[in-house]
């Protein structure tokens, strides 16, 4: 089992007699719309026929399908019965069938039942909460039951339940919060759990089963709907074109959290974070009332294309909801996403004397803007374009050496990861590619000279996944610079998207969305995969929990480790003689560096957290945690670190539905854009481990100050070179 590593606050209360369930406001069935059907027939057809692993649409995959499912609706088994899944199971073996046919009434029926048990579970929460806990009495509620057996009925359902409720309860009262203040906010929040609930539609029925089928061959292909695949095109390309405002849900109000900077409606100036949004109007036509609506639907009213005038009705913030409401009319425009794109900074290191400075620059994914590099624009975004631009201003700093930071970079653009390693070496192989049929193919940088020569290092974790596994294997492989960090996730597989609308005939005005389909397996240019072992970094910095718990390996019908030829590279040094020292001298560090020492109790601490499935209800206990882990961080940070306790005591104790329960978030998406609550006051906690890679890239300097193994003196220096241009 995959840990689980954020861990969450709930609450309880005595053990009273709780009635049966009271019948709640029926939900109108979901049913199948012919556009599913029709993207059942095309994507069926990918998955069986091109996908990497071929394997027979069967009952021995139906029952994968069947199991899959249940786990995406109710993966903590908090809803369904054994009585559901005993009925259900007339499914198990026929969803191949379904699919086949065209007949998804089987997943509608679980879908629809599922529906049903989470809006009886969540208004017996919601009148439970007019009940008495007693936090004296010594129970624990069981946070996580993904691997439990499913409930045997609802008198056992209503009990977990009760504790969980004592826990939101616990948790709201350990942060000072009044009885009423308390009942008043789980209300709204189961309240809110319901509405999504029932607000859930044919599409995200279709998309949960699709991608249950698709899971169950590999866990990198899927079904993305036409909205999530619009969402997936900003998210590569770093823009949009709509009023540039970052929107969430507030009971039923559409709430502006944020306008972004140098977006629409930023330099309009009228729209402010805090108003809500009740009506929507296209240019001069009629106002559509939107109270109520999900956040995705609103969206779409609000996106469109560039130069075209939104009308948006308002209650400005600072009234509140009694108005009285206005009327403000933006262009819209392409709105970038900055939060998103490489960004740099320098870290100045004291070594052995003297002063480096070191160049980090981040890189949160591989993006590129895929239409306007095939229309050949000459601006189009790219990251490789954005990290050469940004070497340029590193290099103007004079810096010593640069640090690439990719933790919790997923991936992205392959080509993305083969032109920014151009940037760091001459010419040569990048990655290897395998497809189903055994074909290898190479993917080469092919322009000569690099925009940095210098020392390199490359800072990951064990988020870093897919083409950061291909930039960092490739720099490791050529010798080019040092691996900092964990290992890695350990995707080594290649995805393809296909439109389903480009394959299918039908009027324009259905969309049937795309499939991102495994088709190819990466292997680095030494002839090892990538797949399930990921990169293993030169020098390991602290981390927390067993590797081989986390990522690729530990995923349910991953690929496995495989190994090809070495493609024809020559490797530009060897820097192995220089890990030793370097190692040791951060070894010494881990234990003289009060920050590093600070960070590796911290993981010895978090790793014991992680290792819980269930939290005291007991008052008295709670306290006595929370004032330990307090007093560890004070002792730490000197009391300094800003510290929401409604918030920590929930991300300390844990448990509800987390993970893929859509009860929480019923699209995977937030709209234009989602921002957490963030203290304005907080102090800003460094980044140790930062800090430490640019210190062993210090070192390595040092320590080779007389080889120039880490520096291409030899090679021309072309700011410009490596790239796309």
């Amino acid at each position: 089992m995959k840990k689980r590593i954020k861990l969450s606050a709930l609450v309880l209360g005595l053990a009273l007699i709780v009635p049966a369930l009271a019948k709640v406001e029926p939900i109108e069935p979901l049913e199948p719309a012919i556009e599913h059907r029709f993207a059942t027939s095309l994507a069926t057809r990918f998955m069986s026929n091109y996908h990497y692993r071929r394997m027979p649409l069967d009952d021995a995959l139906s029952e994968r399908v069947f199991e899959r499912y249940l786990e995406l609706l109710d993966p903590n088994r908090m809803y369904f019965l054994a009585s559901d899944i005993e009925e259900m199971a007339r499914f198990r073996t026929v969803l191949d069938e379904a699919l086949k046919t065209r007949d998804l009434e089987p997943a509608y029926i679980i879908f629809n039942r599922y529906r049903e048990r989470a809006v009886e579970r969540i208004d017996h929460a919601r009148r439970m909460l007019d009940s008495e806990f007693d936090f004296s009495v010594d129970e624990r509620y069981r946070f996580d039951r993904s691997e439990a057996d499913w409930v045997a009925d609802n008198a056992e359902l209503d009990e977990i339940w009760r504790k969980r409720v004592k826990n939101d309860w616990l948790g709201l009262m350990l942060a000072d919060r009044e009885v009423d203040d308390i009942r008043e906010t789980l209300d709204e929040r189961y309240a809110n759990i319901e509405r999504r609930v029932r607000d859930f539609n044919a599409q995200d029925v279709f998309q949960y089963f699709m991608n249950a089928y698709a899971g169950s061959i590999e866990p990198h292909s899927s079904y993305m709907s036409p909205r999530l695949a619009d969402n997936f095109e900003i998210s590569m390309k770093l823009s949009l074109d709509g009023i540039g405002a970052l929107l969430s849900v507030d009971n039923e109000y559409v709430e502006v959290q944020e306008v972004v900077t140098g977006g629409p409606a930023d330099l309009d100036g009228r729209l402010k974070a805090g108003d809500r949004i009740i009506g929507v109007a296209q240019g001069e036509e009629a106002f559509q009332d939107v109270v109520g609506w999900r956040l995705d639907d609103v969206v779409d009213l609000i996106r469109g294309e560039r130069e075209t005038v939104v009308r948006l009705e308002v209650l400005p913030g600072d009234t509140g909801l009694k108005g009285p409401a206005k009327v403000i009319d933006i262009v819209r425009n392409e709105v970038k996403l900055e939060e998103q794109a490489a960004q740099a900074q320098v870290e100045e290191i004291e070594v052995d004397g003297r002063t480096r400075r070191i160049g980090v620059i981040q890189v949160p994914v591989f993006y590129v803007d895929f239409r306007g590099r095939a229309r050949n624009e000459p601006d189009y975004r790219s990251s490789t374009r954005d990290v050469r631009r940004l070497i340029n201003e590193l290099r103007a700093e004079d810096i010593d050496g640069l640090v690439v930071d990719l933790r919790n970079n997923g991936g992205g653009a392959l080509i993305e990861a083969t032109t920014m390693t151009g940037l760091f070496i001459d010419e040569g192989p990048v990655v290897q590619i395998r497809d189903h049929s055994g074909r290898v193919t190479v993917e080469e940088d092919r322009e000569p000279g690099m925009a940095w020569d210098g020392p390199l290092a490359v800072l990951v974790n064990r988020a870093s996944a897919s083409a950061s596994e291909i930039f960092a294997a490739a720099i490791q492989d050529y010798g080019r610079g040092v691996i900092i960090g964990e290992p890695t996730y350990g995707k080594g597989t290649v995805q393809n998207l296909f439109n389903l609308d480009d394959y299918a005939r039908q009027s324009d005005d259905m969309r049937l969305g795309q499939v991102k389909l495994t088709m190819a397996q990466f292997f680095r240019i030494n002839g090892g995969s990538t797949q399930a072992r990921g990169v293993v970094p030169d020098i390991l910095l602290p981390s927390f929990g067993d590797p081989s718990e986390y990522g690729e390996s530990a995923l349910d019908f991953a690929l496995p480790w495989a190994e090809i030829d070495q493609a024809d590279f020559r490797p530009v040094a060897d820097l192995s003689p220089l890990m030793s020292p370097a190692e040791a001298r951060h070894r010494d560090r881990r234990e003289s560096n009060t920050d590093l020492r600070d960070l590796i109790d911290e993981f010895g601490e978090f790793e014991e957290l992680a290792d819980r499935t269930s939290v005291s209800l007991l008052e008295s206990e709670r306290r006595r945690e929370h004032a330990e882990a307090e007093a560890r961080r004070k002792a730490r940070y000197g009391g300094l670190a800003a510290v929401d306790d409604a918030d920590d005591d929930a991300a300390d104790e844990g448990g509800g539905d987390e993970g893929a329960d859509p009860t929480v978030d019923p699209d995977g998406e937030a709209g234009e854009g989602e921002v957490a609550n963030v203290d304005d006051d907080a102090i800003e906690e460094p980044d140790v481990l930062l800090q430490e890679s640019a210190r062993i890239l210090a070192d390595l300097i040092e320590l080779d100050r007389d080889q120039h193994r880490l520096v291409q003196a030899t090679d021309p220096v072309l700011p410009g070179g490596g790239g796309l241009d």
